[in-house]
């Protein structure tokens, strides 16, 4: 017996030696959605393909909730209370800035052109720039359009908008609903259905998506614009000891699997819950109007001077040419398939 227990410790100390053997890596990964949130099964699904690339060197412990709330995400993963999660950068307002270019009104009718061309842009302008300094940010991604939706009555002008209470997720939509003269309080999507349903708020800016996945069922009115009234800037990250940590080989995976391919995985998630929740809506008698050109140009009209706010702002955080920035945003956005 003794001989064999010798044997079994030389063979695995050669095994060790050689590298055949090595720990595995075990991520703590965070959602403050519900499980079956298109933003939690693609984090997820990112998490498995980590996994498959590895070959099991790393994996993913997914918490069965959110180590905190949502506004307290990006340093909850800086200070490594979570390995990796996303969060959305509006719900700190003032702290990003650069970011505000995937906010704007009009960018586009689906979530995986808007989140690429995104990536894309933040890769070569804003990432340099440090703007999400303290963690390793493995992407970043936007949902799919922004529709003004509430249980009282149709919203076909600004003015009718400005009837109403709404909650709105935070970003530039904040500023553009001040500016509108609208009703907004800032609140995390995980409340809407509370404020909604005891009448402390007549409706909510959402993507389609967000309908079905917080059973909204008292929503009976939906005005959609062409290119969505505003989108939402996301950041999926990681904790930076944790990346540091890393064998080379190992941040070679997290390196591949990160940036574009992980946007467009978040976007084609969003694109597939967004259509379905469409079919929901009809089922739930959701009557559904386009804002006419009247309605589009008076947000434009208030667009226009937050465009040339945001512009100077970044400018002092940094950002050569801001305008060219979002035309090239705008461009790019065109051209992903």
């Amino acid at each position: 017996m003794k001989s064999r227990s010798l044997v079994a410790f030389a063979l695995s100390s050669t095994l060790l030696a050689s590298g055949w053997v090595s720990a595995q890596t075990v991520f703590t990964v965070s959602s403050w959605l519900p499980p079956s949130h298109t933003l939690s099964t693609s984090q997820k699904a990112w998490c498995d393909m980590l996994e498959k690339e590895s070959t099991g060197r790393m994996k993913c412990n997914i918490l069965p909730k959110g180590v905190v709330a949502a506004p307290g995400t990006f340093d909850a993963v800086r200070d490594g209370l979570a390995d990796i999660s996303y969060t959305v950068d509006g719900y700190t307002p003032g702290r990003f800035i650069n970011t505000q270019v995937a906010e704007f009104p009009f960018l586009g009718n689906n979530a995986v052109a808007t989140s690429v061309a995104y990536q894309r842009v933040y890769s070569k302008y804003f990432a340099p720039l440090g703007e999400h300094r303290g963690v390793k940010v493995l992407a970043v991604f936007t949902h799919g359009p922004g529709v003004i939706f509430n249980s009282k009555k149709p919203v076909s002008s600004a003015a009718e908008a400005a009837s109403l209470k709404f909650r709105i997720g935070g970003g530039n939509i904040n500023e553009l609903s001040k500016a509108m003269g609208w009703n907004t309080t800032l609140k995390a999507a995980p409340e809407s259905f509370e404020l909604l349903s005891t009448g402390v708020m007549d409706g909510t800016f959402f993507p389609d998506e967000s309908i079905a996945s917080f059973k909204l069922s008292m929503i009976k009115h939906a005005t959609a614009f062409p290119g969505g009234l505003y989108n939402t800037s996301f950041v999926f990250m990681m904790n930076p000891a944790k990346y540091n940590a890393l064998s080379a080989q190992d941040k070679a995976v997290v390196d591949k699997l990160s940036g574009e391919p992980a946007a467009r995985l978040f976007g084609e998630g969003w694109d597939k819950v967004d259509a379905a929740s469409r079919e929901l809506q009809k089922t739930q008698g959701v009557t559904r109007i386009t804002a006419d050109k009247a309605f589009v140009k008076a947000v434009m009209d208030k667009q226009d001077y937050l465009e040339t706010k945001w512009a100077a702002s970044a400018q002092v955080k940094g950002l050569k040419n801001p305008k060219e920035v979002l035309a090239e945003f705008r461009a790019e956005i065109a051209k992903v398939k």
